[in-house]
């Protein structure tokens, strides 16, 4: 178990999973702390890094691109205070946090996680629901079903005249976050299927617009998008479909199986444990590559 404790939070990693726990003091931003615990597994990771600064520096991990729903909805816009897998570290715990992203890349190596490749499905769960965000006109709520805009006074006439609107997950395509940045406004904007205008966020009645003078610190609002986003298709999983084959005209592409008992989720640890012993027996060649790589893909495809 290899651990660093700090004020702005824990990270811990125990050769297959690193747990982030944000800390409790005042200058720990809103959104790490309406997160909480993540648990994030080894095969979500990219990579992690130690940056030593003057007076603190930072241990980052970088995630694998479509891993988290949080990071997919965020599009890179988080500022680095909001940014969860971001650690400040003290300068007499410089060595501590080195030793720390020195022993996750080198289980990187050991389990040989595709840090360059794609993820085909999000390894990290999305926030918890039901959740509802405060805009500067109106309230956007959703309880892990259908996501709802109800609209208040300060709503322009093209909004209020619509009335409440109300979405099931399956008449989404997706949604956009965009933070408020200073006084510029932000919005959270609902992508229903089917052609639909994209009309300016004040005047859109998909969109809600988040005021930037009051909410230019709080991105707390990234949290419903990215919990929609989990429960929409992958990314990866809507680019099969809109191939529709396999590239050269042949057979349409086939998605994996659903488990056999009912789409139970298997246990973590399980599934991290067979992809080191799949390593194992890779390493002592009893395994040829091409069977290694398939037992891989179908361990990963589990998570």
């Amino acid at each position: 178990m290899t651990e660093i404790l700090q004020q702005a939070g824990n990270w811990t990693f125990d050769g297959g999973t690193v747990r982030i726990v944000p800390g409790h003091h005042k200058s720990v931003h809103k959104l790490r702390r309406l997160l909480g615990e993540l648990a994030v597994p080894l095969a979500a990771v990219a990579g992690v890094s130690y940056e030593p600064g003057r007076k603190s520096g930072w241990l980052r991990l970088r995630l694998r691109h479509g891993a988290d729903p949080l990071l997919q909805a965020a599009g890179g816009r988080l500022p680095d205070a909001a940014d969860p897998y971001r650690l400040e570290v003290e300068s007499d715990r410089s060595g501590v946090a080195a030793y720390f992203a020195d022993e996750v890349r080198n289980a990187l190596v050991v389990e040989q996680v595709p840090v360059e490749e794609p993820c085909d499905r999000y390894l990290l769960p999305g926030p918890s629901v039901p959740l509802t965000v405060q805009g500067t006109d109106g309230t956007a709520s959703f309880d892990g079903e259908q996501v709802r805009l109800d609209w208040n006074w300060v709503a322009e006439g093209s909004k209020s005249s619509t009335g409440p609107r109300t979405f099931a997950l399956h008449e989404l395509e997706g949604v956009e976050w965009s933070p408020a940045v200073g006084l510029e406004n932000g919005y959270l904007r609902l992508r229903p299927k089917g052609a639909h205008a994209v009309l300016k966020p004040d005047h859109d009645p998909n969109c809600l617009v988040l005021w930037g003078v009051r909410q230019a610190k709080d991105v707390s609002s990234v949290l419903l998008a990215a919990a929609v986003t989990a429960r929409l298709p992958h990314p990866s999983a809507v680019s099969r479909a809109g191939e529709g084959a396999s590239g050269d005209g042949g057979e349409p592409l086939a998605l994996p199986a659903a488990p056999a008992d009912g789409g139970q989720e298997e246990d973590h640890d399980a599934l991290l444990r067979r992809l080191r012993e799949l390593g194992e027996l890779h390493r002592e060649g009893i395994l040829t590559e091409e069977e290694f790589t398939a037992a891989k893909q179908a361990v990963l495809r589990r998570f």
